[in-house]
């Protein structure tokens, strides 16, 4: 009889460490499911983060390649400028040349810079152009 207790005993503690165990599994799962839960959760977060990052850097590189465009126009159309000036100025000292020729009176024409003929090597600047506060704004 006393071998069968202690077999029913031994059975009892068998089951007991087995329902333990179960029931350490059970909350060891939860736990792993809460932990990836949580990693999805943050993933997720850096994702709009990343997008909302990459949209406005999306922005900023749209509104520079919009300023680079109008500068490049605006520089086109000042160098046909130049070009246009320098060759009625070329005009003017022919004409200017041919009549102190003809009257035989000296005229002081001055030479063509060659900043205007090259105007690729213009020098810097005299005067500082001047910018509007938004030029930079992103």
């Amino acid at each position: 009889m006393a071998s069968k207790q202690l077999l029913t005993s031994s059975s009892s503690d068998a089951d007991e460490r087995k329902r333990k165990r179960k029931i350490s599994n059970r909350e060891s799962a939860r736990r792993s499911r809460m932990r990836k839960q949580k990693h999805l959760d943050e993933l997720i977060a850096q994702e709009k983060q990343v997008q909302e990052e990459n949209k406005r850097l999306r922005q900023m590189i749209d509104s520079a390649s919009q300023m680079h465009l109008n500068f490049s126009s605006e520089n086109n159309v000042l160098r046909a400028q130049v070009s246009e000036l320098t060759d009625r100025l070329q005009s003017l000292n022919s004409v200017l040349h041919i009549a102190s020729e003809v009257s035989g009176m000296a005229f002081d024409i001055p030479d063509i810079p060659d900043s205007l003929l090259e105007p690729w090597q213009l020098p810097c600047p005299v005067q500082p152009i001047p910018a509007s506060a938004d030029i930079f704004q992103y």
